[in-house]
């Protein structure tokens, strides 16, 4: 991996973390993963992602929308409809989320058995398991 020289790197590390906050949570992969394929509306969202709650998807919305990643639509309606779709910006995430997809998917066994490795030789030395706080961990 290339890091850039120019800039101040505590400020581009800073960025990069909070850039990473927002596109590495499971509810915008899943948002933005979703609308790449097409505008949709607030509760075809929400049925397509599934488990998402009302509340977790409007936050999510609003950040990505915040980030300028999303746009929302008004239409003078009654009742209102609100459809939802990527930014060009928004779009330029397509291409590394489909390439950290296909790291996932190609490398989910290897992980799976370095965590059982792992659990293994730490559950004989009685050390606790590190707290698992990322998205898509299971237990």
């Amino acid at each position: 991996m290339a890091f850039r020289a120019d800039g101040n790197k505590s400020q581009v590390c800073n960025a990069m973390g909070d850039i990473l906050n927002r596109i590495g949570d499971k509810w915008s992969v899943m948002v933005v993963g979703q609308l790449t394929r097409k505008t949709m509306r607030f509760n075809e969202l929400r049925h397509t992602i599934g488990a998402i709650s009302q509340r977790m998807l409007t936050l999510t919305l609003r950040n990505l929308e915040r980030d300028g990643l999303v746009t929302r639509t008004v239409y003078p309606e009654i009742p209102p409809r609100v459809e939802y779709q990527l930014t060009e910006l928004g779009r330029t995430l397509t291409d590394p989320l489909d390439t950290l997809w296909n790291w996932a998917a190609e490398h989910m066994g290897s992980v799976n058995e370095a965590r059982a490795n792992y659990d293994r030789v730490h559950e004989a030395t009685a050390e606790p398991k590190p707290e698992r706080r990322y998205a898509g961990a299971t237990n």
